[in-house]
């Protein structure tokens, strides 16, 4: 069983994003709780992953940063999703992929084929990668985060 737990942890953790080498990334990986306080009040907490089970919500958070001695122009960062994740939310910055990175755009402009040739709307489960493309150059330096949500299948 903990064999079991450990390569389902290693399934979770996000793989290495793609950026410039001039910029740092930093990935991690959180559990997003739900605890109640003596008053009954709920509050959001993000745990790191010890324990996880299907069903949880995930937070991945990259964190970038500028390290070289030029501003980062035309920065993209693309990420895989983590094969034992379901795709939630990014926001309204990234384009996501659900053909292995051939083709991108908003989850709702995208068609998946099926196997008589129709095709079908794309689904938060058939996300393969989320890229997100600055439009300002990162200054020397400069930092910032991202993040995506995500649901252990």
């Amino acid at each position: 069983m903990r064999k079991l737990l450990l390569l389902l942890l290693a399934a979770l953790a996000p793989a290495p994003a793609v950026a410039a080498d001039q910029v740092a990334l930093d990935n991690s990986v959180f559990v997003e709780r739900v605890s109640t306080d003596a008053n009954g009040k709920e509050r959001i907490l993000l745990e790191e992953p010890t324990v996880v089970v299907p069903g949880d919500k995930l937070v991945f958070v990259l964190a970038y940063r500028n390290a070289g001695a030029q501003p980062a122009d035309k920065f993209v960062i693309t990420n895989p999703m983590p094969a034992a994740v379901r795709f939630a939310d990014a926001g309204n910055g990234p384009v996501v992929s659900v053909d292995g990175g051939k083709q991108w755009g908003t989850l709702d402009t995208l068609t998946i084929a099926s196997a008589d040739g129709t095709r079908r709307a794309a689904q938060p489960a058939d996300v393969t990668h989320i890229r997100w493309a600055f439009q300002k150059p990162i200054p020397v330096g400069g930092s910032g985060k991202l993040m995506f949500r995500g649901v252990v299948k």
